[in-house]
């Protein structure tokens, strides 16, 4: 829960900042049973029942072969923040520039709590995106100074990062590294 605060306060923070951006913002919470608790409790009084339940419900559990009571249930609700929309009621385009937003802060706020910009993997990210978004998302990976490895079945959507970015080929389980611009 403290993460998705944090990560949505970074989200709130980018935007007084830089304004809205390529790529919608999102709306974060966490949904369930102990969230709602610790709307209503004290953190430690949530916290302990949590730990009676857990010894209570040991058999059952034991049984189960797994905690049937918890944080691991709680979900992520997404919502996109421009549309005032849930993410499940969004297009999938609107979705996939939602998650793409939220990639991009979480690797924000690493470099923010960490000191260092974080790995991005983003497989066939280019061929969803239109110009425009696309070299935004080059921009913003720039701007990160973070490491990204990028899958493309089409070189030409990459021809922004040409001078900024080592291309490399795959073919028959080898690499072929491409000359820059």
């Amino acid at each position: 829960m403290q993460m998705t605060s944090t990560l949505a306060w970074l989200i709130d923070a980018s935007r007084a900042e830089r304004g809205d951006g390529p790529f919608p913002w999102a709306e974060l919470s966490a949904v369930g049973t102990l969230e709602q608790a610790l709307v209503e409790r004290p953190a430690t009084e949530v916290e302990d029942e949590y730990f009676r339940s857990l010894i209570a419900n040991r058999e059952r559990d034991r049984a189960a072969g797994r905690a049937l009571d918890g944080p691991h249930l709680s979900d992520l609700a997404v919502s996109h923040g421009p549309n005032e929309a849930p993410a499940g009621t969004c297009s999938s385009g609107e979705q996939k520039a939602l998650l793409i937003g939220l990639v991009l802060a979480h690797a924000e706020l690493i470099r923010a709590l960490e000191g260092i910009s974080p790995l991005i993997l983003l497989d066939e990210i280019a061929a969803h995106l239109d110009q425009s978004r696309r070299e935004a998302l080059f921009s913003e990976i720039l701007r990160l100074n973070a490491q990204a490895w990028m899958t493309g079945t089409d070189a030409e959507l990459f021809t922004p990062l040409r001078d900024q970015a080592q291309l490399v080929r795959v073919a028959g389980g080898r690499l072929f590294p491409q000359k820059s611009g």
